[in-house]
């Protein structure tokens, strides 16, 4: 059996997750069992919601546990297979977690990965969990309308990237967004904005989505919440949607719940509708909307943009970067066999 290199939780944060957090052990992996395989990693996940899982948070569960390999999407190779669905060479899309190798069952494969569409670092990205939240929830909560006004928070990110892509194919007007000037020119450039804002640099947020949103907000895909949803929540307009995918800009939810301005009585007045969205609940739509985004970024209608980091030991700075926003586009962590 090979040897496998992991990272484990050392102490479990609270707040953001710190590379002091986190420890790189050896240790050998059992012998298969009849269904298990062993999976090499590629390339690790690096996503914002494993700080729910670290933190213990409610409504993330389990957690990931102190001394506990740190839980994790992965893109693998298939080096050994009791298994009747997968055999040596294949290559997946699963929980593999922040290790060289893993000893796997086939109920912890997401997907088949296809080498012909794509290539395979995108498997984790583009045509992973974060290509997928961008075209389902988009599609099945924002129902975009030609001519309709979309703004996306964290728009250069690895959901943000593509939704301001596929809201331009649909016919929208899109604003992202962003964290830093360089984020700015990304979103317009590369990731199909019509404008993209600055929202540390802005001056007045709300002043600002006014200038680039005058006639109202029809969709909001909100990747953060906090001070910026505060301010889109009321530049909706009527029978506006809006898709609360993802949270970053709260540190921690747990032991106290942060606390904001109240949006019911915008949710009442402008009759909004509010729904949030959790990738796993459209595990048998994954194949099928891969295709189709594989599709795009043959035919050039859909780029992408990867921060690959390279060795095992370099995810907890990855993740820390992630959290403080120094990435561009989606956060990879490659794993060399010489280096792990």
């Amino acid at each position: 059996m090979p040897s496998n290199r992991c990272i484990v939780l050392k102490e479990r944060p609270r707040g953001i997750p710190e590379p002091h957090h986190f420890e790189l052990v050896s240790q050998v992996l059992p012998r298969l069992s009849a269904g298990e395989m062993i999976v090499e990693t590629l390339y690790l996940s690096i996503d914002a919601a494993l700080r729910g899982w670290l933190n213990d948070e409610p409504n993330y569960s389990p957690p990931v546990g102190v001394g506990e390999v740190v839980r994790s999407l992965a893109v693998g190779r298939v080096v050994e297979s009791r298994t009747a669905e997968f055999v040596p060479g294949d290559l997946v899309y699963g929980w593999f977690g922040w290790q060289t190798h893993c000893k796997s069952t086939v109920d912890r494969v997401l997907r088949r990965v296809d080498p012909e569409q794509a290539p395979v670092s995108a498997a984790a990205g583009v045509l992973g969990i974060n290509g997928l939240t961008a075209w389902l929830a988009l599609h099945e909560i924002g129902t975009p309308r030609r001519g309709e006004t979309i703004v996306v928070s964290t728009a250069a990110g690895a959901v943000g990237s593509i939704v301001g892509q596929l809201a331009g194919h649909a016919g929208c007007r899109t604003v992202g967004l962003t964290g830093s000037r360089e984020k700015v020119k990304l979103c317009v450039e590369r990731f199909g904005y019509e404008a993209a804002v600055n929202y540390r640099a802005c001056g007045s947020l709300d002043e600002a989505v006014t200038e680039h949103c005058p006639g109202g907000v029809d969709v909001f895909f909100d990747n953060a919440g906090g001070y910026v949803a505060d301010v889109i929540v009321r530049r909706m307009n009527p029978f506006g949607r809006i898709i609360q995918c993802g949270t970053l800009a709260t540190a921690s939810w747990h032991p106290v719940v942060p606390q904001g301005p109240r949006i019911e009585r915008e949710i009442l007045a402008r009759r909004l509708r509010v729904q949030g969205f959790v990738i796993f609940d459209h595990r048998q739509r994954f194949d099928e909307v891969a295709a189709t985004l594989a599709r795009l970024i043959r035919s050039g209608d859909l780029t992408y943009v990867e921060h690959i980091y390279k060795g095992l030991e370099t995810a907890p700075q990855a993740l820390a970067d992630l959290y403080a926003g120094r990435n561009e586009g989606k956060v990879l962590v490659r794993i060399d066999r010489e280096s792990g």
